[in-house]
């Protein structure tokens, strides 16, 4: 017991505000870092979502501040960067299609909601158990491969009203793809050798690179649409039963899948933390969800620790999450100050999100360690989810991974299907007094 009481204080005490001013200049400079990679990462990723780009920096903005105020007195990681994530991006998407936009808050506020409840409990545990690491690689995968498609278009797309006629390989085609090879080979080089130690250097050099090219060659450049922001309850406005329950569904596979990548995000968080701080996934989902449930207020989107910022707040010399108030502060200015984001232009964009895609797809390269039946079920499940959708690609794999499994165990080991559940449960029962 009182080596239980010495590591929550110890917890404690490295989310201190005097801990946080011992690390402030680290942690400022870290901040600035993130946000140069986060700042063109979360428009992209806003895009993706079919989401005002305003209300994707608004969304970041609030996970920040949120995540900051949470980190002095109950810290989950100590220098996880909150934020928009890419793999959520095209179930946001979805239900943009599905739901309308006016109805997104809605889904956000019962997202929080089931997060809140799955905090109450600490039930995050239990989440990977029904639902393995490796399909949810699986499903990020398909993601990434949806991500990648989504913005490969955009490596060769022309200004609007350009006349080049009917022939694709125009001068002026020809010239924006060649921007975008050269931009995908520097973006790629510089990634390759400074990713362990300048990690916002690719970002911000392929984003330079696009603007000094901008200047001689016409190409298209990002347009941002001025959001009103206003708070206002997220009641829904469905025109049936059906929706509305579909609705509640969707929300509670929206917070499942949003859990289970900050779980294990934590888990790679906790291995690149300068002092070894082991996190606590609950204290993390805590803030999530409740920056969740301020978000839907104001139409936001949902969020999570990503590991990409996360990494490079660790390589930029993060100790704290004061790294996280600044990153949270630029991305204020920027909400209101969007006018900026109109010199970024869109072949530097689509080569950082093509880029991204396609590691989230290469993710499926970590789950050969599981062993062969993981990294099929899995690539069946990327298969899915990118050519079917993502719920219906998610329900199909975990139902062929039930079917399997009951299987396994009632016919090869003449386990009765009661007995399976007892034990599941019995488990259940023991972890929650072990916790308590």
């Amino acid at each position: 017991m009182n080596n239980e009481n010495t590591k929550q204080s110890q917890h404690i005490e490295h989310g201190s505000a005097a801990f946080v001013t011992k690390y402030a200049g680290r942690d400022l400079q870290a901040g600035v870092i993130t946000a140069t990679m986060a700042i063109p990462l979360s428009v992209g990723i806003a895009m993706m979502s079919d989401y005002p780009i305003q209300v994707g920096l608004a969304t970041v903005a609030f996970a920040s501040f949120v995540a900051f105020i949470f980190a002095l007195f109950r810290p989950g990681n100590y220098i996880g960067a909150p934020g928009i994530a890419a793999g959520l991006a095209p179930i946001l998407a979805m239900g943009v299609a599905t739901f309308g936009i006016e109805n997104m808050a809605f889904i956000v506020f019962m997202t929080a909601s089931f997060q809140a409840v799955i905090w109450k409990f600490n039930w995050q545990r239990y989440l990977l158990i029904a639902v393995p690491s490796y399909l949810v690689e699986g499903l990020l995968a398909g993601i990434g491969l949806k991500i990648a498609f989504k913005f490969l278009p955009f490596l060769w797309m022309l200004p609007a009203g350009m006349a080049f006629g009917e022939d694709f390989w125009s001068d002026a085609r020809i010239q924006i793809i060649a921007l975008s090879v050269v931009g995908t080979i520097l973006f790629l080089v510089l990634f390759k050798k400074f990713k362990d130690t300048k990690p916002a250097l690719p970002y911000f050099a392929l984003i330079v690179f696009g603007i000094v090219a901008s200047l001689f060659v016409d190409v298209k450049m990002l347009t941002v649409e001025d959001v009103h922001f206003t708070l206002a309850l997220p009641i829904p406005d469905f025109n049936s039963l059906y929706l509305l329950v579909y609705a509640i569904f969707f929300s509670l596979m929206l917070a499942v899948v949003d859990v289970i990548e900050q779980v294990m995000s934590n888990a790679a968080i906790d291995k690149i933390d300068p002092l070894q701080r082991p996190s606590n996934s609950n204290n993390s989902l805590l803030a999530i969800w409740v920056s969740n449930m301020g978000a839907s207020f104001f139409g936001g989107m949902t969020n999570l620790d990503g590991l990409a910022k996360s990494s490079t707040n660790h390589l930029a010399g993060a100790y704290t999450k004061l790294s996280v108030l600044v990153i949270g502060i630029l991305m204020t200015f920027f909400v209101f100050n969007s006018g900026y984001l109109h010199y970024l232009p869109y072949f530097a964009l689509a080569i950082i999100m093509t880029f991204v895609g396609i590691k989230m797809f290469l993710g499926l390269l970590h789950i050969t360690t599981f062993g062969p039946y993981a990294v099929l079920l899995a690539t069946v499940c990327a298969g899915l989810v990118f050519k079917v959708g993502i719920f219906e690609g998610l329900i199909v794999t975990l139902s062929i991974h039930g079917l399997i499994s009951y299987i396994i165990f009632s016919k090869i080991e003449s386990m009765p299907a009661g007995t399976i559940i007892s034990k599941y449960f019995q488990k259940f029962k023991e972890d929650n007094q072990e916790i308590n």
